[in-house]
């Protein structure tokens, strides 16, 4: 049995920039994608499976961080894999910057180069990709996604389920 697996839900695009920063955050652990809609069995070296087939895998504990756009998608996956007792798992590249008095929910997706600074309350499941902004006293909702090169200037309120 292992430990621990982790997986990234959702094997094209953005899962695929998202798993080297998973490797890099969880070391030896098993990864793994997993797509209901994939056409290969591996991808980028790891293990390519259906959701069904990631609840039989045999392990202690699962991980898991969704790297889907589509806000509604997102949230209907998060609550599937939380109710079957999945852990949602939150992701940052080395180089992220978090300034002072910043609260983000869980499962946040932080891509390389983005910068939060001070006093930024973030909803749950926050994707921000690379080169993104968000500046001081910004409210962003839950499930919000951030396309690269995104700037959220000072003191912007952002709804839930908003894709920039």
């Amino acid at each position: 049995m292992n430990k621990s697996i982790y997986a990234v839900f959702g094997a094209s695009g953005f899962g695929r920039e998202v798993m080297p920063l998973v490797r890099a955050s969880v070391g030896d652990h098993r990864l793994v994608f997993v797509d209901d809609n994939a056409s290969v069995s591996t991808l980028n070296g790891h293990q390519v499976m259906s959701y069904g087939e990631f609840l039989e895998l045999d392990a202690e504990r699962k991980f898991v961080t969704i790297a889907i756009a589509d806000a509604q998608v997102r949230e209907k996956l998060t609550h599937r894999c939380l109710g079957d007792g999945i852990e949602v798992f939150d992701v940052a590249a080395a180089n992220v910057v978090v300034m002072n008095d910043v609260a983000v929910g869980q499962g946040m997706i932080l891509c390389p180069f983005t910068t939060i600074t001070s006093n930024v309350n973030i909803g749950i499941s926050f994707h921000a990709n690379i080169y993104s902004y968000v500046a001081h006293d910004c409210v962003i909702g839950n499930y919000v996604t951030f396309a690269p090169g995104v700037k959220c200037n000072g003191n912007v309120l952002i709804g839930g389920g908003c894709r920039s």
